[in-house]
Order: C-alpha cells, then structure tokens, then sequence
C-alpha cells in the first residue's frame, strides 16, 4: 500500500491517461447503456448497482458512471482516494449546473460515483452496506492478494453479485521489479468461481496499452440465479410450513423491517451471519403487534381472549396491555421514557424476546430438518424506576439475534416484494380461524406506522431560526424561504421509503418540492447541495443539544456506517449518498435534479 500511497499523483496522471473504452473493449459489449429513449425501462438490460474495487484514480468508476451506472467505488490508498474524489467532485459539479430542472429527462441520467475506504479480501464496509450489484469490477487488484486469500475473496464478493450479475478480474502477466505482486492464474479464479456456483462467460488475454513487457488477462464470471437459496427458504416458510398462531410471519416481518429500515443496527458481522440486539428485534415485535391487538383487536392465535388478556405469551397485562397510550412511532429509535413508561416497556421487551426464542426462532427450520435458520440468546434485563432510551446500546442488553448472512441481504434487498407475500399469507391464516373481519381491516391494520409524516419539529425550527434573525434557505435552489410559504421535503421519498428520521428532512421552497414528488436526487444534485444540507443540519438540528443526540442516534440506525458516539456529520452525508445509490438501485426510483438558479 506504500507504493501506491507515494506515487498517488504519478500513478493518477498514468491510468488517466488509458481510455476506459480501450482498456475494457474485450468485455464492454456485455454492457447495457442507458440512453436517452431507455431512461425509464425498469428492465434487467439497463445499468443498475455496480462496485469497482480497487478503483484507484476512478477512471473505470467515472466510465462505468458516464453509462448510467451507479458505482460504489472502493480504494483502501487514501492518497488515491482523495485524488479520485477531486476529479469526480468537480465532474458532478460540472453536470449539477448543466443539468435543467424543468426537463429532468431531456438527456441520458447519469450514474453516481460514492466513494468507500475498504480493501479485499476482508471487506468490510461495503459488506455492511447490504447491497449486491450487477457488476463487480476487480481490474488490475486480484494479483495483490496472497494465494491463501484467494478462496476466501471469491466467497465474499460472489455474496455480493445480484443474481445475473457480471465479475470482472483482470490478471497481470509480466516482470515486477518491486516485488509487489503474487503468483496468480485463470484456472484457479475460474476453479474458485465455479465453487460458488458462478459461470466462466468470456476469458482473453490481451498486451497492455503502454507496457510492451506486460500482459493483460481477463475472466469474466456470472452469477445464474439467486445462489443463495434464500427466496425459496422464504417461499417455505411463509406459504408452506405449519402455523398454529401468526408468529412465524410476525418474526419475518420483524426481520425484514428491520433490514430494510434500520440496517445501521447490525453489531456483527461475519462471513455466515448478521448479528443485531435481540432488544431491537423485541421492539419491532412490539410496534408490530400493538396496532394489530391494542387498536384493531384481530386476533392473531385461534386460542386468543383479548377480553381477559390472555392467550399470548408475550403479552403481559402488566407490561404489553399496560402500554395502549402508545403509538409504534413512539417506539423509534432514539425516543426517551420517563420512570414511568420505561419499566413497562423493558418488561414488554423482554417477554417479547423471550416468547421469539422459545417459539418461533425456535420452530423455523429449514426444510426437512431440525435445525433452526435463526439463533439466538437472552440476557436478563431488569430496570427500575428510572428512565430509559431506546439505542443500539440499550437494545443489545436484551441479547443478541443471528440471522444466516445471505437471508439479512435478501431481507435488504426485496423487502418491498417479501412484504406482500407476508401479508396475504397472513391474511389467509387469520381467516381459517373463526373470527372473520373485512379485508379493509386486514390492510389498514397492517400498515407499517414505522414513523410519522410530521414535520412540526422542522417547522419550529425554521421559526425559531427566523426569530432569531437567520434566514432560512431551500437545500436544493438556495433560495431564502418565507415564513408564509415553504415546504419540508423528505429527501428519500416517504412513499417509498417511510423514515421520518430528522437528517432526511429538508426545508424547501414549495416548487421544488412538488416538482421533487416522489423521486430521488440525482447524484449531481446532493453533490451540489451538500454544504447547504450540511449547514442546514448544523444550524437545525446540531447546535441544540437534545436535538443533537436525537439526529445521530436516528442517523446511526437507519444509515449504514454511521456510529452516533463520532457525531461525524460527513460520515452521515457519505451515509446518504449510499442509501440514494440503494434506493435507486432497489427499487428503481426516479431521479430529480434541480436548477441552481
């Protein structure tokens, strides 16, 4: 890593000088573009998510970009890096204010570059990030490893292809003075990817475009199907294993809640499980359960009383049904209890956790089998008349749940597909028992009231701000607001993503707001408006001290590789960028890019 870190500039000026088109023509034809006439397609034949690992000076990131590509481009040289990033800044910028608002769609979208600081075999951070990608691009990386590392890297990144998705490595062939280099080959990277069930698609070789002594080989590798088996391990247990009560969906429902909106939670990771507090799986227990008994009264086992409170293990009359003033949305993370509350809602935490391992992580195995796909461990947890805070901290006292690696990112990534299936199966199940209820109750019961649409504290600070003579501007066009007039936008669309989280609410004029909708900022956009959203955090939200708290442990829980305890601003917005490049990638979301005019 020296070596790259003192040449950085040398270096830089050298693979700049190289044509991505030129350098990649071997394989470039198994590329989608995304034109003009294509924007909208929502088909497998268009760019999605794609990682360049190693990327270097990000001159294959900006490529890949220039096609519509969303790229997470890791470099572990912070000297590279912070080159990489300079140039990619300035060529964002560059499109931000060449970009109209009022056509978003006049020319081709381009993609985003988010850049991450990590390095194989190991992996990490973009591990945590719970995404998989259509292309993995290893160019120039694989010879730097040692062999032992060798099987190891294939299983990692073979666990982050999207069924379908392309893994390019090109292999150096040719003298190394420095030293800097190991012994590498085809057969063995191809012998390593057919081990993890990846297809051999195209190998050449080919004389590097400035160095007449150096070669050039290329494998290109493809992921056929979902080789995890995660989606048919869900089809058999939400549609085929046995139910007595709704607890097995519950749980799942609980998980891939939990996945999808509060990935920041995960305490451990390792190559074959994701770890998070069993707390946090007992509270989402609770915030799923409460509309579902407290406010609509369904039951949810044939053998259930409500009348007398009986029926449900983990619904304690002292604890569970004690707490009917409260609403799932108080139950977020980062909310504060009095020496009230708190005693009965740790209560109703733990028997929730308690009922979980004994019943249904106990009863979902896999097919034909005895063995349980969750495991997990209770603690005991008593408190007192004291208060209490729901945090990542507080939660872990509860013990810990371990869910298998490959279902938390199928939970992450189909979330919005997997949540209807619970549903009707759920729906099904409840009305093979003998009470029956009309199918609007099933649908507004089940809405997911993860967060309120509310923007009351937003409001009063920009009243507050006001008073105190500082004007407040939209994030997006720098316009001044006025008081009498303006929005607050949820910078991810509520209606695709529900958090009401204080670091995704921006103050907004009320055209770019309606102009927004439900759409994504482009990439070009949050680039452009990042020091406004950061100053507007500062100023809002920051230099109040109970606020503070509340927007790092919100940003902590939701965003991946955000940690409250740094209070690091830059790494929430880096945070945002990923979960922009995510939901786009996802879920297919349009992109919005505004003037700054």
């Amino acid at each position: 890593m020296n070596y790259y870190s003192q040449n950085a500039r040398a270096l830089t000026e050298r693979y700049n000088a190289m044509n991505s088109e030129d350098v990649h023509k071997g394989w470039r034809d198994l590329l989608p573009t995304l034109s003009a006439a294509s924007a909208s397609s929502t088909t497998s034949t268009t760019p999605g998510l794609a990682c360049d690992i190693g990327a270097g000076s990000g001159r294959d990131a900006r490529w890949l970009a220039s096609m519509g590509w969303d790229v997470i481009a890791v470099e572990p040289s912070a000297e590279l890096r912070a080159l990489a990033e300079q140039h990619t800044s300035s060529q964002l910028h560059s499109s931000a204010n060449s970009s109209p608002q009022s056509s978003p769609q006049s020319s081709p979208p381009r993609g985003s570059i988010t850049w991450l600081d990590d390095a194989l075999p190991e992996l990490k951070a973009l591990r945590s990030l719970d995404q998989r990608f259509q292309l993995i691009l290893i160019s120039a990386v694989w010879m730097h490893l040692l062999p032992t590392q060798h099987e190891r890297a294939m299983r990692i990144v073979s666990e982050l292809l999207a069924p379908g998705g392309l893994l390019v490595i090109t292999l150096r062939h040719g003298p190394d003075e420095e030293r800097r280099f190991h012994p590498i080959s085809a057969e063995e990277v191809i012998r390593h990817a057919q081990d993890r069930a990846l297809v051999n698609k195209r190998r050449f070789r080919g004389n590097d475009l400035m160095r007449a002594e150096v070669e050039w080989e290329t494998v290109v590798l493809q992921l056929p199907d979902d080789g995890t088996g995660s989606l048919p391990l869900l089809r058999h247990i939400i549609v085929n294993d046995n139910k007595a009560a709704t607890y097995k969906l519950g749980l799942l429902r609980v998980l891939i809640r939990i996945a999808e909106g509060a990935p920041g939670m995960v305490i451990k990771r390792t190559d074959d499980w994701v770890e998070i507090p069993f707390g946090l799986v007992g509270l989402y227990w609770l915030k799923t359960y409460m509309p579902l008994v407290l406010r609509h009264n369904l039951i949810q086992s044939p053998t259930a009383d409500h009348a007398n409170k009986r029926g449900y293990g983990w619904a304690k009359e002292h604890n569970f049904y004690s707490l009917q003033d409260l609403s799932p949305y108080d139950l977020r993370v980062g909310a504060a209890f009095d020496s009230n509350v708190a005693p009965r809602l740790v209560g109703a935490i733990r028997d929730a956790c308690a009922n979980i391992k004994l019943m249904p992580a106990h009863y979902i195995t896999y097919p034909g089998q005895s063995r349980q796909v969750f495991e997990c461990e209770t603690r005991s947890v008593k408190h007192g008349a004291t208060p209490w805070r729901i945090t990542r901290d507080s939660l872990q006292q509860f013990g810990t749940f371990r869910i298998p690696a490959a279902l938390w990112q199928t939970f992450s990534q189909y979330a919005c597909w997997l949540e209807p299936a619970i549903f009707n199966e759920w729906v099904r199940l409840m009305q093979s028992w003998r009470n029956q209820y009309d199918l609007s109750v099933y649908s507004n019961a089940f809405q997911w009231i993860d967060a309120e649409r509310s923007t009351i504290n937003v409001r009063a600070r920009v009243q507050q701000l006001h008073g105190q003579g500082q004007p407040v501007s939209c994030v997006w066009t720098q316009k001044n607001l006025r008081l009498e007039s303006y929005a607050v936008d949820h910078c991810f669309p509520w209606s695709r993503w529900l958090n009401n989280d204080l670091w995704n609410l921006m103050p907004t004029t009320v055209q770019a707001n309606n102009s927004k909708g439900d759409k994504l900022p482009s990439a070009a956009l949050l680039q452009h408006s990042r020091p406004h959203i950061m100053q507007w955090w500062e100023r809002a939200y920051l230099d109040d001290e109970g606020m503070r708290e509340r927007f790092f442990i919100e940003a902590e829980s939701a965003l991946p590789l955000v940690s409250a305890e740094s209070q690091d601003t830059e790494g929430v917005f880096q945070a945002l960028q990923y979960q922009r490049a995510k939901l786009r990638a996802g879920q297919q979301l349009g992109e919005w890019g505004a003037s700054k005019t």
